[in-house]
């Protein structure tokens, strides 16, 4: 399964976490940035979704493509880094400003970078 054609449909994401103490938060959110088949990464605010990841580095994301059936991935993720500045943070910010509308991208504070640890098919 190719994970950058796949993303790059349009669909359906959600990405799940968990805090230290087992609660745990889902989120819609949309696809990632592929840096290649075993790195991705997302835009996020400061919710819970990034409150989780910075205290328990593992997640997961399910996406489920706009198209008739069950064509999708289920992804299990490992938090490599985030960035609260530089490149990649801009350039998700303008994408959010031109996908979502104007000002957007300001809530979007960091850039998290994840690594693919396994990919499940959708079903």
């Amino acid at each position: 399964m190719n994970l950058s054609e796949l993303l790059q449909q349009p669909g359906l994401g959600v990405m799940a976490t968990a805090a230290p103490d087992g609660s745990v938060n889902t989120a819609v959110y949309a696809r990632p940035h592929v840096i290649d088949e075993t790195t991705l990464v997302w835009g996020m605010t400061d919710g819970r979704t990034f409150r989780n990841i910075a205290r328990n580095p593992h997640a997961s994301f399910l996406f489920k493509a706009g198209t008739p059936g069950f064509s999708g991935v289920r992804l299990a993720l490992e938090l490599i880094r985030t960035e609260e500045e530089g490149e990649m943070l801009a350039h998700i910010k303008e994408n959010a400003d031109t996908l979502v509308g104007p000002g957007t991208g300001n809530a979007v504070t960091h850039a998290a970078w994840f690594r693919v640890v396994e990919v499940r098919p959708l079903i």
